[in-house]
């Protein structure tokens, strides 16, 4: 029997961020005739954590990243990261982190490991992206605008993030009829922070004066920031029209009751590197809108009707009011075409497949 490819998965926490599910689907999908695989992570905390034990794959709590300075002793700190990396004879490293920080790659290139990673999130701050990106064997990148920042690498893919359509499908919940004057239901799904434009899609309900407009926001909401959004929500006299539902375990119920999704994250901050909430909607066949930006203007390149400009409420009011205006049939119609195309460039299957070829080309 050929001698199975061995990869380290190395990421932060399984608690904080999307990344989690991306490595747990990933790793449930590779095939375990060909790559033996283990997980490295800082800590075990968060429900999900249990889910990833289940995998039946070597879970190692440690941090394989160390502190830059001081610089004299960093290969001296560095010693027990090597030495795992050796000790373990892996053949490929998969990073996950969403930090700049280089320290694991240079251990895996001293540990003699080719070392990879993939490119979350919008974000080139600091000059330590260029060591971090020089220094890997190759870089995954989830959206089409993130191959400019790599412009002299080319040893990197576009790879989009895949996602379980049999999970995220409308025909696993009911249907209900819709009767000619019931409420139009927007909904959004997001980690609360700033960035997320939250207030944008608030006073686009303001603007659109219609009282049987309804507005669902899934997400943390113990936070400042989520208190400015309710404070707004009271400003503009619409608590009757805006629910705050705070974090969900499962957001597919919400989802489906909804007319249509918004995503109107700004255009400044860490931006959208591939925004999965939104392709969740997509793939459970709900109309969806979006501001125009990166990382959501490669999920809906096909459908420019259906993004606005970041920060413009009026503009997306006005989206609003057309996709209210335009009929119950128009919007099953689009929330079709959009599933249809969720699983057909943004499948698990895909993803898992062109995961196995890569890691196969690097480590022939």
């Amino acid at each position: 029997m050929e001698r199975r490819i061995k990869i380290l998965f190395t990421i932060p926490n399984f608690d904080t961020a999307g990344s989690g599910k991306v490595v747990y689907d990933l790793v449930k999908g590779l095939d375990k005739n060909r790559f033996e695989i283990c997980i490295a992570c800082e800590h075990n905390g968060g429900d999900f954590f249990k889910e990833v034990e289940k995998l039946n794959v070597p879970n190692i709590i440690m941090n394989t990243n160390v502190d830059y300075r001081p610089y004299i002793t960093l290969i001296k700190r560095l010693q027990p990261v090597i030495a795992f990396f050796k000790e373990n004879h892996f053949d490929l490293i998969h990073s996950w982190h969403w930090s700049s920080d280089w320290t694991e790659a240079l251990a895996a290139k001293l540990a003699g490991v080719k070392w990879i990673y993939t490119k979350k999130a919008m974000s080139w701050g600091n000059r330590h992206w260029k060591i971090r990106s020089f220094m890997a064997n190759y870089i995954i990148t989830i959206n089409h605008e993130m191959r400019d920042y790599f412009a002299y690498k080319k040893s990197q893919q576009l790879i989009p993030i895949g996602i379980d359509t049999g999970y995220y499908n409308p025909g696993i919940f009911r249907s209900t009829k819709k009767e000619e004057n019931q409420t139009f239901k927007i909904v959004t799904v997001a980690n609360l922070v700033p960035v997320k434009g939250i207030e944008i899609l608030i006073k686009a309900v303001h603007l659109l004066d219609d009282k049987m407009v309804r507005l669902t926001i899934v997400g943390n909401d113990r936070d400042p920031y989520s208190e400015k959004l309710r404070q707004l929500t009271g400003q503009l006299d619409l608590e009757q029209q805006v629910e705050f539902k705070g974090k969900q375990k499962d957001v597919r119920p919400f989802i489906t009751e909804a007319d249509v999704y918004v995503i109107p994250t700004l255009d400044e901050g860490r931006k959208e590197g591939m925004p999965m909430a939104l392709v969740e909607a997509m793939s459970m066949g709900i109309p969806v809108l979006g501001s125009a930006i990166s990382g959501i203007n490669f999920v809906l390149k096909d459908f420019p009707e259906l993004m606005f400009e970041a920060s413009n409420e009026k503009e997306l009011a006005k989206k609003l009011r057309e996709l209210k205006g335009s009929g119950e049939i128009y919007r099953k119609e689009l929330g079709h075409t959009l599933r249809n195309y969720t699983v057909e460039h943004f499948s698990m299957d895909q993803f898992i497949q062109d995961h196995e070829k890569l890691y196969v080309k690097l480590c022939s």
